[in-house]
């Protein structure tokens, strides 16, 4: 009962000693709300946009070719070092060639024969042809001094091509590049005996400057560009095709870095893929590109001058889209839905729901509530953003708001 009556009496003391220090303070405790959030907002870029197909395909060899033995024989050397690039008409490879350098010589020799038979036989032909004149001979002999005559000339002809076969043959056993490029590992060791049943894979040559990259575009797509060039005045012709840039990305790289032409067009789309196949050619002198890797394609197929472009870091989504939050009325943050377009560096294009003169948030956008009022601090944002350089904007000084007071610069 005692502990009761005391814990009353502190309670009661303590309620009498607030109540005495409410009363020596005249103030009265109010809320003070925080300051609104700043966050930086720009007007979007307007400039001229180029409107891209964005596609994917894979690189492939100017050049690829098998190096084969074409004649039997045993491999005598490797002239070149695996992986080697190397020039056309470097040798390669050799086959053992005693062979054929012998039936080289035994045509040459059989050519030799035959030249003089030739001769022994025109002399017996021009004799019986003066003979006749004088009738000093028959008709038969004469047919038949033409008759060999003919034959002799036939023999040459016959010896000059198994000599050509020959030459072609011993040609065989030094095996050559057929043209610039890299040469892969060897197949075949030295002392293997090749060529015996067929022709026999030695190793395989790759061109890989200039180096082609394929990939399909859609009918749908084929279309879209057989009318914006039917605006242009252009037709999609096999010729006009060197005319048609062409950018290419490999994984891990930002942007389009390899550029080329269009090369070839299939004459036809494949109706199992409703796709057509095209093919652009690009320098490869730094052999950057290999063959079968994995490209982002972006070929151009339309061009505007009032394109609207803000940061694509700029740009949010939701359930109904994309959308951007605005500047609105009395700096009250409003989100704007936005149908978007491609994306250039590290800007994007708005297709709609935009106009040029309204101030987007650029940064601090998680800080922009809708609805909510925000202290905004008006940007420029630089034309030149792209993929390789840092996001910066430029800060415009505002003329439409008075400088804080001394007491709300204080204010935490």
């Amino acid at each position: 009962m005692r502990g009761k009556l005391y814990r009353s009496l502190q309670l009661s003391i303590t309620l009498a000693a607030t109540a005495a220090l409410s009363a020596c303070d005249g103030s009265k405790n109010e809320y003070v709300p925080p300051p609104p959030p700043v966050v930086h907002v720009a007007q979007p870029l307007v400039q001229p946009v180029t409107t891209y197909f964005e596609l994917t395909g894979n690189t492939a060899a100017f050049n690829s070719v098998d190096i084969e033995a074409r004649v039997q024989g045993f491999l005598d050397t490797i002239d070149y070092r695996d992986g080697a690039s190397v020039k056309q008409g470097d040798q390669l490879f050799s086959i053992q060639s005693n062979t054929y350098t012998a039936q080289r010589d035994q045509a040459q020799a059989s050519l030799t024969s035959a030249k003089a038979s030739q001769v022994g036989r025109q002399q017996e032909y021009q004799r019986q042809l003066a003979l006749i004149k004088q009738q000093a001979t028959t008709q038969t002999n004469v047919d038949s001094a033409t008759a060999a005559y003919d034959e002799a000339n036939a023999n040459i002809l016959n010896a000059q091509a198994s000599l050509q076969l020959a030459e072609i043959n011993l040609g065989y056993t030094r095996v050559l590049a057929p043209f610039d490029g890299v040469v892969s590992a060897h197949l075949v060791d030295v002392g293997a005996l090749v060529g015996v049943a067929g022709p026999t894979k030695l190793a395989t040559i790759v061109q890989l400057d200039p180096i082609y990259v394929y990939f399909n575009v859609s009918e749908p797509q084929v279309l879209a560009i057989k009318q914006d060039l039917a605006r242009q005045g252009k037709t999609f012709r096999e010729v006009d095709l060197p005319n048609i840039p062409v950018e290419i990305g490999l994984q891990g790289e930002d942007g389009y870095p390899h550029k080329g032409r269009l090369d070839y067009a299939a004459p036809q789309v494949d109706a199992s893929t409703g796709t057509l196949q095209v093919r652009g050619l690009l320098d490869n002198k730094d052999r950057a590109l290999l063959p079968g890797f994995f490209a982002r394609v972006r070929v151009p197929v339309g061009h505007r001058d009032g394109g609207i472009y803000v940061r694509d870091e700029s740009i949010g989504s939701n359930q109904q889209g994309s959308y951007v939050l605005v500047l609105g009325k009395d700096d009250v943050i409003e989100q704007r839905q936005v149908k978007t377009g491609q994306r250039q560096g590290r800007l994007r294009v708005i297709e709609e729901g935009l106009d040029p003169g309204d101030w987007v948030v650029a940064e601090g956008i998680q800080r922009a509530i809708p609805g909510a009022k925000v202290a905004p601090e008006k940007v420029k944002l630089d034309p030149g953003e792209d993929a390789t350089s840092a996001p910066h904007a430029t800060v415009v000084p505002r003329t439409d708001t008075p400088a804080p007071s001394a007491a709300e610069a204080a204010k935490p």
